[in-house]
């Protein structure tokens, strides 16, 4: 089956924009942004200026194209109640564990970054950059998410051994990944079962030193998780 064209193409293309840079690791120029939407430089031209107008994105000196300062205050608005109280969590937990803990929420078919802290005092850490997103069916919480949902609820239909993941981490309360997101990261999820109204989501943490216990992390997750539920009255 083939999905219907945009009823705006300008917008839809717009918002690819932001996506691209969304996922790139570095600034992109506008040639690269062109080539990615497969557009002529001057149309791609075009759509920028238009989201710099509104502080969407940024260029730097050398011309390299990121997103804009607006955006992070954009992103402050997405499911505010739920951010609110869970930041001062992810930071406690990050600190607490010297490791990266973030927020992850299901969005269609894919798992999206809603917060991330990074550790204060950690000689090094995995950065997971709010907006970052993947496939539902990798990482630690898509699996911790999918785990509190019922089969008929699930965006897609899991392999056999990613269902025994699943059933794994619904049994236990927690999930794990390996090298599935990025290379050399490991991840223990919760899942954050939160009132109707409220997407499926997890809290995370991420960290690529020697293998650990995963079930101190997945504890020290859990009572992140419970205070963020009371504090939300879920």
């Amino acid at each position: 089956m083939t999905s219907s064209p945009p009823a705006s193409q300008t917008l839809s293309r717009g918002i690819r924009i932001l996506e691209i840079l969304a996922d790139a690791p570095q600034p992109l120029t506008i040639d690269e942004i062109a080539r990615r939407l497969d557009l002529h430089r001057s149309v791609a031209y075009r759509l920028l200026r238009t989201l710099e107008d509104h502080r969407l994105i940024s260029r730097d000196s050398a011309g390299g194209v990121t997103l804009g300062a607006r955006m992070a205050a954009l992103a402050t608005g997405v499911a505010r109640d739920l951010q609110a109280e869970a930041l001062p969590e992810l930071t406690a937990v990050a600190n607490d564990l010297g490791m990266t803990c973030f927020l992850a929420v299901l969005d269609g078919d894919e798992c999206i970054t809603l917060a991330s802290i990074e550790p204060r005092h950690a000689l090094a850490s995995v950065a997971q950059r709010p907006g970052s997103r993947h496939a539902i069916t990798v990482g630690a919480p898509s699996k911790a998410i999918l785990s509190a949902l019922s089969d008929a609820q699930w965006p897609v239909q899991p392999d056999a051994a990613l269902r025994d993941e699943i059933a794994d981490a619904a049994a236990r309360g927690w999930a794990t990944s390996h090298d599935e997101v990025i290379p050399t990261v490991q991840a223990v999820a919760v899942p954050l079962r939160l009132r109707e109204g409220h997407r499926p989501a997890a809290i995370a943490v991420v960290h690529v030193a020697a293998p650990a216990d995963p079930a101190p992390l997945a504890a020290r997750l859990e009572r992140s998780a419970a205070a963020i539920r009371d504090a939300l009255g879920s």
